[in-house]
């Protein structure tokens, strides 16, 4: 559920950052600001972005949450949608937007419907990306949603998330709490294996049809 929400939260978010800095704000200052603080977001470290989410979100709050979570994976996710849409969208041909552009369509219509279905794989390709940096992500979760021993869909309360799980079941002197730590790294793996794998079968399906 954190890592799904935040997903639903950067890729719009990302994809349209990444459209605007192609299509629209090519040498604006507004673009090459958004490209500086997008540099600094995807090399600063993943704590310091807990650590700012601690401070606006669950400091205010008084408590930890599954919202302040999804919002902490979320600022890493976003720059990593964002530049991998911005070079999908580069490596579309101009002629393609020029094609459109003669046949009278207008300058959203062919941002949204030309260039941006052009480059889809590309951009989903970014997305997977994205989820599997942000779901193996400890660190922001460890300041903003914690964890919970049971199992819980309340998103306004600490919830409890495999990265973290696994942190203390690793550091734990138990021998089944450090096999279930394993157990929990490998779903993990092997969940963002099989999203890969879906999304390449799903376009080369697409290719061939």
């Amino acid at each position: 559920m954190i890592v799904g929400l935040s997903v639903l939260v950067s890729t719009p978010l990302g994809v349209l950052a990444g459209i605007y800095l192609t299509e629209y704000g090519d040498t604006s200052k507004t673009a090459e600001f958004t490209r500086n603080v997008t540099d600094i977001m995807l090399s600063a470290p993943s704590i310091v972005l807990g650590l700012f989410v601690y401070a606006i979100a669950v400091a205010p709050a008084g408590h930890f949450s599954g919202y302040a979570g999804s919002l902490a994976l979320s600022l890493i996710a976003i720059p990593v949608v964002m530049r991998t849409t911005e070079n999908m969208l580069r490596l579309v041909p101009g002629s393609l937007r020029e094609a459109a552009f003669a046949l009278g369509a207008p300058r959203w219509k062919v941002s949204l419907m030309i260039t941006l279905r052009a480059a889809k794989s590309g951009v989903i390709t970014g997305v997977l990306l994205a989820i599997a940096r942000i779901s193996g992500e400890t660190a922001p979760l460890l300041f903003t949603a914690l964890n919970n021993q049971f199992f819980s869909t309340n998103m306004e309360a600490p919830m409890a998330n495999l990265p973290v799980v696994i942190f203390q079941f690793a550091m734990s002197p138990y021998q089944n709490w450090i096999q279930l730590a394993w157990g929990a790294a490998l779903l993990i793996t092997l969940t963002v294996l099989v999203l890969n794998i879906l999304a390449r079968v799903f376009f080369r399906e697409k290719v061939k049809s």
